[in-house]
């Protein structure tokens, strides 16, 4: 293919950089001259990015002088962070060529005169992402502002697309497509694992985009950390090994430490300066903290003032910290892409491996991380499954575009099946999103709250400004707990205070005058809420804090990586790959009861505590074991065998009861899911906590309203008290259908769940133990356990030290297995 000929000014800006422009980023160039939708899959550091805007950059650079201010390119993150990098990033070939070209960046934290300044004047590159870019095409002025637009660059693809906020994007790329409709699409990510279902979603329905895969030159070096204590056997704290990570900081000269929850960041963070006796400057961010922190905080990783920051998944993606020597992953990563994503922020050169050491905080955390370094080797990737779009995402959209202006039901719906996801959508369900978007439906026409649209003989229209107004308030997909602000006096006679950050709700209920907090790094004493803001001072370090925790802070393991666990451990002559002290451990379990097999599945059943214990290690992951958990009990119930808790892992499910089951084989029937699934969806708890989301993303309850932010149990009141009445007066509302499916699918997995059912029949191997094993002792440490409404009105078990228990049990199997020995 002939490339196009770049400029010689900017051939000349990329050699004073030291760089050279790669052949993927001429055909970059090629595919916007040719009006090309492409998806680029290339390393992380390989300048992917740069490439995205290249044509942009290029066919503004003779922008004649005078022109009128025109939206030329839109970029779409999925992270406000992202868009700040991708701005000080584009401005430097930009001030150093002094191209006339304007930069501006549209997100949650832009300023409301910069918004306004910015819809008058549109400047010819935006960085924006997919909540933004939505209220902006709910302006009667969207026809306009987006007519001259000639490239959409929508990066991290990998990292939204398969789920709610990707449908939500993917709408709003249909309705870009109708406004400017010679614009082009180019798609970037590092780690798609399903190029064509990718290119797919991102070309209009029957036009996949064309793919350019560029394949990295130096394969990155992982290892795991093998520390000189014990791992716990269950939990995910990290304290058994900071001062291995300590050390590991120190010898690198600049660190980013992945952990996987919000939590995690500020208790490793505290740990971490507890022994610094360096005084190394160690740096925290998580999404929580207040917008000026994070981008201090950005700036200070730039320029390369910070030796390491302890960081959530806010990190993963885009900041550019090309000095980075190591990627210190803390707790199992979850799934191969996203540790692949995280390792890449290392040497973020595409010529140079990437270093990575993994920090495992239990025995089976120690497996998926060899699991999952063995399929970085090997090429593997792993992701989510693209499915159908989200219907209550449709209604969403319906009302948006409402707000521009009045619209044709044909018309929209050839824009909504125009995106990928919605292709399949039936006219007779549009029919029925639409009625709901007007009058919310039979049982609830009434009342005004709920009338959206208005129907003309033009077509429809937004029913009134005020309608408008709550809607745009409102968009978006991320239903989330109210949160509160966090505002920091140096101490509680000042009074004046500053906002740090954010923290939910749901853990400042919890707090009385006087308790301490971990946030933002450091330890906070709490004072009250006044204002709708949490005042809090700094506290004695030596005061033992609580740590907040955050709505969806367990990330879900990948379907790819839990066959890889069972695999792995099926077979002793893999084990080579783990720490020794794991591979004694399974040697443990192999002696004391058995291992997981690829097929079938592994029951062990035992005596503990006072109750009956059973473990499923079903290696299926949290949504089948949930679901496993509540028609299992259910069915116990029923048999009489009165099931106190049951808790769950990815790896297993765990249930205990006041009587013992013989007969285990028989509660995993594939009868369970006709009979008890059926009996369980009447009272519908998951259901109803679907229906929630669900309704407020349709519109039917709000989480912001003007001049007002409502609680969790607000919201949680209104859509219980609406569940309520159409399941009485509308039982067949398109609603009430939508959150039982999506039940199904995404918060039980029930088709997972009707496969493993089927595969595992003739396939149970139980063992009846003295004790529990040392494989069940991690699943039987988890935390949160769910309460079993029935005959056995018992206390739940008291949580008592994971470490005590830990060396208890095991003790007790290494005594059964010296008397064993010793009688044999």
């Amino acid at each position: 293919m002939t490339m196009i000929e770049v400029p010689a000014k900017i051939e000349h800006w990329f050699t004073d950089q030291n760089w050279r422009i790669r052949d993927y980023q001429r055909s970059m160039v090629e595919a916007f001259e040719r009006r090309q939708n492409t998806l680029l899959i290339a390393p992380t550091g390989g300048g992917k990015t740069l490439a995205g805007f290249l044509p942009s950059l290029i066919d503004l650079s003779d922008k004649p002088d005078g022109a009128p201010a025109s939206l030329h390119t839109l970029y779409i993150s999925p992270l406000r962070a992202l868009t700040n990098d991708i701005e000080r990033n584009l401005n430097r070939p930009v001030d150093d060529l002094n191209l006339p070209i304007k930069i501006g960046v549209r997100t949650g934290d832009t300023k409301s005169y910069q918004r306004t300044k910015q819809r008058k004047t549109p400047p010819d590159i935006l960085l924006t992402t997919p909540e933004s870019l939505m209220l902006l095409l709910s302006y009667p002025d969207a026809e306009h502002y987006f007519s001259n637009l000639k490239t959409v660059i929508i990066d991290e693809l990998h990292s939204f697309a398969t789920n709610k906020r990707g449908d939500f994007t993917s709408l709003a790329l249909s309705r870009l497509k109708t406004l400017a409709p010679g614009h082009i699409r180019f798609g970037l990510s590092a780690t798609i694992a399903d190029a064509d279902s990718a290119a797919k979603w991102l070309g209009p329905t029957g036009s996949p985009a064309h793919v350019l895969e560029v394949k990295g030159d130096a394969a990155p070096r992982i290892q795991i950390m093998d520390p000189e204590t014990r791992y716990p056997l269950g939990g995910h704290n990290s304290r058994f090994a900071v001062k291995e990570i300590y050390k590991a900081i120190k010898t690198a000269n600049s660190t980013i430490v992945f952990v996987n929850t919000r939590a995690q960041t500020e208790l490793l963070f505290q740990q971490l300066w507890q022994i610094n006796d360096d005084h190394l400057p160690i740096g925290l961010y998580h999404g929580s903290l207040s917008r000026e922190r994070r981008q201090r905080t950005e700036a200070m990783i730039a320029s390369g003032k910070i030796r390491a920051v302890v960081s959530t998944s806010a990190l993963e993606m885009g900041i550019d910290w090309g000095d980075v020597d190591l990627i210190l992953q803390v707790g199992a990563p979850k799934g191969v892409s996203r540790l692949l994503q995280r390792i890449g922020r290392s040497n973020h050169r595409m010529d140079e491996p990437s270093e990575a050491l993994m920090v495992p905080c239990n025995p089976l955390e120690a497996v998926e991380c060899a699991v999952a370094i063995k399929a970085i080797d090997a090429g593997q990737r792993d992701g989510e499954d693209y499915t159908d779009g989200a219907m209550d995402v449709a209604v969403q959209y319906i009302v948006n575009r409402a707000c521009a202006g009045k619209f044709k039901k044909r018309q929209t719906l050839n824009e909504i099946r125009s995106a990928w996801p919605y292709r399949n959508l039936a006219k007779s369900d549009f029919d029925l999103l639409v009625r709901f978007a007007e009058d919310g439906g039979y049982a609830l026409r009434s009342y005004d709250r709920f009338s959206r649209l208005n129907s003309t003989s033009r077509g429809y229209e937004i029913s009134t400004p005020q309608q408008a107004r709550r809607h745009r308030m409102n968009i978006g997909t991320i239903v989330e707990y109210a949160k509160l602000k966090v505002r920091r006096f140096p101490n509680m006679k000042s009074k004046r205070g500053r906002n740090i950050g954010d923290i939910e709700e749901r853990f400042v209920m919890g707090l009385a005058p006087g308790d301490t907090f971990l946030f933002g790094g450091e330890v906070l004493r709490y004072h009250g809420v006044r204002d709708m803001a949490l005042e809090a001072s700094p506290a004695p370090k030596r005061t033992p804090p609580k740590v907040p925790a955050y709505a969806g802070g367990m990330m879900p393991l990948s379907t790819f990586l839990a066959d890889g666990v069972r695999t792995l451990l099926a077979d002793s002559q893999n084990w080579n790959t783990l720490p020794e002290q794991i591979q004694n451990w399974l040697t443990l379990q192999a002696q004391f009861s058995d291992l997981p097999q690829e097929a079938g599945v592994l029951i062990e059943s035992f005596f503990d505590r006072g109750v009956n214990v059973i473990v499923v290690h079903s290696f299926e992951g949290r949504k089948v074991n949930m679901a496993l958990g509540l028609l299992m009990t259910r069915r116990m119930e029923t048999l009489g065998f009165k099931p106190l808790t049951y808790s769950i892992t990815d790896y297993a499910l765990t249930i205990t009861s006041m009587e013992p089951v013989e007969d285990v084989e028989s509660l995993l029937s594939e009868d369970v899911l006709s009979e008890e699934y059926e009996m369980w969806v009447v009272e519908a708890p998951m259901v109803k906590r679907s229906f929630r989301k669900i309704a407020t993303i349709a519109g039917l309850t709000e989480q912001r309203l003007p001049g007002a932010k409502r609680t969790m149990k607000q919201v949680t009141f209104s859509t219980d008290l609406i569940y309520d009445v159409l399941l009485k007066y509308d039982p067949d509302h398109i609603l009430l259908r939508i959150a039982r499916e999506e039940a199904e699918r995404d918060l039980l997995d029930i088709p997972r769940l009707r496969n493993w059912l089927a595969d595992v029949q003739g396939r149970v191997t139980h063992k009846a133990l003295p004790h529990a094993s040392p494989l069940s002792i991690p699943a039987m440490m988890q935390l949160g356990k769910e309460t079993v409404i029935g005959d056995a009105k018992i206390a739940i078990l008291e949580r008592a030290s994971h470490d005590s228990q830990a060396a208890m049990r095991l003790n007790k199997v290494q005594e059964f297995i010296n008397d064993r020995e010793t009688n044999s």
